[in-house]
């Protein structure tokens, strides 16, 4: 078994995702692009990249495929649930690139309805405490 098939829930998130790659395309998907030739124009990745990664975050549930032509056959890829349910994760990792590795110029994620810059919080549903702000330990599957 390797450590991508064991008992770690980060491990087993980060099989799922994969790469850079496949994140700046779940970001992209968040912001409404669906397209192949999109994605390829937005990332400046290789077609051959670009479809490999498309096919995994399909395969392992994060995007799905819908025909949108039947003449010619064209499809698009939406996310799914899990892939919604990514964004959060997205823009916390964008906030922390902003805060540790934001020199020069970098873009905000903003609030559509405001225009305020989105400063977000990971907090336990639980107690209400910001993660990092209490002691943590793993408990392991027996």
């Amino acid at each position: 078994m390797n450590v991508f098939e064991g008992s770690c829930p980060i491990a087993r998130g980060l099989a799922c995702i994969g790469d850079s790659w496949s994140m700046l395309i779940l970001r992209d998907a968040s912001l409404g692009l669906t397209r192949f030739d999109q994605f390829r124009k937005s990332l400046g990745i290789a077609p051959t990249i670009l479809t490999r990664r498309l096919a995994a975050l399909t395969d392992d549930g994060l995007l799905e495929k819908r025909r949108y032509s039947e003449r010619p056959p064209r499809e698009e890829y939406v996310l799914t649930a899990a892939g919604c349910d990514f964004l959060p994760i997205l823009v916390m990792i964008g906030a922390w690139g902003r805060q540790y590795r934001g020199e020069g110029a970098v873009s905000l994620f903003v609030d559509a309805e405001t225009g305020e810059e989105i400063k977000p919080v990971a907090v336990d549903s639980v107690t209400g405490a910001k993660i990092g702000s209490r002691p943590m330990r793993v408990i392991s599957p027996e």
